[in-house]
């Protein structure tokens, strides 16, 4: 017979009954003096942390990369050198949704991935798209609060999505892919996903490249219709989380080739456009795909809270070999997404097991809320100290990176190199006919209640994009199609003007 586990309060002590209040009389009121009924209740009102503000609904796994072929000759990181296996958590999310949101939603998926490595964590964070809305951090959180609910009535507006995003043509790539049926994954098991942002790599010679990372699903590509999509909401809201937990239990490990793009520092400098807008894409024809090794999911978190609730990620978060860009975006994400950790889990959240180091960590961050280890006992708490406890390691340092210009305001649209709408048109000129009446038909009833407008000024992009694709979303939209061809000829200044007002 199995032995019973005994009931303890909070600090160890036994629980003599754990549902039945203490009261005065049988039919008297609760006493205060039941204080392991004041802990229960008291403990319950602070269960729920503040969620995400923006990928609030996520799952998670554990597994490893195994590094199979070699880039040393572009990084000296350990985690990416031949033959390196290293473990790692990786989470998956939508991004718009509360908590409590269906998974089966159009949006782009989070992905973030925690790399356990012998010289510290590496955090890589991205999306299932190679590419995002918006390139300039200050249009970060205006972004988030546009495809949040709207303050006034409390729900999710279609208007306020589309109003945004057609006013910052950055994001027709984005929004193209979105609306395409790659907008609903079948599972997670079944999409690309990339780190988005180029970074840099640097080898053992302190030589600099940019780089991109691609992880490529060996499950092959399977998404979901609309209508697809709505009836497995209206069964299952966890969809993607119980296919992902399913495959890993039944051994069916969920596998992903991992690749970069490398792009020399001369390249960058003679490329046609931004090479560090999040907005733009490296196409592999100029930048081909170098294969690294094989990530795979293979072990289930034992609680969702402590391993996926509280798994906290930030891009800041890396090892020597891998470092930073100009990307302006990625320069917000770094204090952001730490920030945010430290405001939802408490300054001391890289301690939580899931978040914590599998190698010795020695910070001098000291003290604060929850500080759950020995705080470096009495070991000097500053430096330089006479010790030479802790000092820094010159050795790992980035090699410099020059700069150019006078420090102020930049409108990337001010750049005669930039394109919004190149790679959204190259998008559509790749698509089989099937997908791209599908991407028509799911940006025409998404963008239903939307004023015309708006419309209108979606479409003009699309002209701008390819000509066919304008024709077809503005014949479908029922929109006038020499009038789209007119708002096409104006300035991003004059298009918005000319589209302020909604328009017959």
């Amino acid at each position: 017979m199995k032995k019973l586990q005994k009931l303890t309060n909070e600090v160890g002590a036994p629980v003599a009954d754990n549902e039945n209040a203490i009261t005065a009389g049988p039919r008297g009121p609760v006493v205060m003096q039941d204080v392991w009924l004041m802990e229960k209740m008291a403990h319950f009102n602070r269960e729920v942390i503040p969620e995400r503000r923006m990928h609030a609904k996520g799952w998670g796994a554990y597994g490893n990369l195994t590094v199979t072929h070699d880039i040393s000759q572009y990084t000296k990181a350990k985690v990416l050198q031949p033959g390196a296996k290293t473990d790692l958590f990786i989470r998956f999310s939508t991004v718009a949704g509360e908590r409590g949101a269906a998974d089966c939603e159009r949006d782009i998926r989070g992905t973030a991935v925690k790399f356990y490595t012998e010289e510290g964590n590496w955090d890589l964070v991205g999306n299932n798209t190679p590419t995002f809305f918006i390139r300039d951090v200050h249009n970060f959180a205006d972004l988030n609060r546009a495809v949040k609910r709207d303050p006034r009535t409390g729900r999710r507006s279609a208007q306020n999505n589309w109003d945004f995003w057609t006013l910052l043509p950055e994001c027709f790539h984005q929004v193209t892919i979105v609306m395409s049926d790659r907008g609903i994954p079948a599972s997670f098991r079944n999409m690309h996903f990339f780190g988005e942002h180029t970074y840099s790599f640097y080898n053992d010679k302190n030589e600099r490249v940019w780089c991109k990372f691609h992880f490529r699903t060996q499950q092959g590509i399977k998404n979901l219709s609309n209508k697809e999509a709505a009836e497995i909401n209206g069964m299952d809201r966890e969809y993607h989380g119980k296919d992902l937990f399913d495959a890993i239990e039944r051994g069916d490990y969920p596998k992903w080739t991992m690749y970069v793009q490398i792009m020399t520092e001369q390249q960058a400098k003679n490329h046609y456009e931004n090479p560090f807008d999040i907005t733009k894409i490296w196409r592999k024809s100029e930048y081909p795909l170098i294969e690294v090794g094989v990530l795979e999911l293979n072990r289930n978190p034992e609680n969702y809270f402590a391993e996926v609730e509280q798994a906290a990620f930030t891009p800041a978060h890396v090892v020597p070999g891998i470092g930073f860009s100009p990307d302006r975006f990625l320069q917000g994400r770094l204090f952001s997404y730490g920030d945010a950790q430290r405001y939802r889990l408490g300054v001391n959240h890289n301690l939580i097991p899931v978040n914590r180091a599998k190698v010795e960590v020695t910070d001098y961050h000291r003290d604060g809320a929850m500080r759950v280890d020995g705080n470096y006992g009495g070991a000097p708490a500053y430096t330089p100290n006479s010790q030479g406890i802790w000092t820094a390691q010159p050795d790992v340092m980035e090699p410099p990176l020059d700069l150019d210009g006078a420090m102020y305001r930049y409108d990337p649209k001010d750049d005669p190199t930039d394109d919004c709408f190149r790679a959204g048109g190259d998008l559509w000129r790749l698509m089989a006919e099937d997908k791209k009446q599908v991407l028509i038909e799911n940006t025409v009833e998404d963008m239903a209640p939307v004023t015309k407008n708006i419309k209108y000024r979606h479409a003009a992009h699309c002209y701008l994009a390819d000509p066919e694709y304008g024709e077809r979303f503005a014949n479908a939209a029922g929109l006038n199609f020499d009038k789209v061809k007119e708002l096409s000829k104006l300035s991003h200044d004059e298009l918005v003007e000319a589209t302020l007002k909604d328009m017959d």
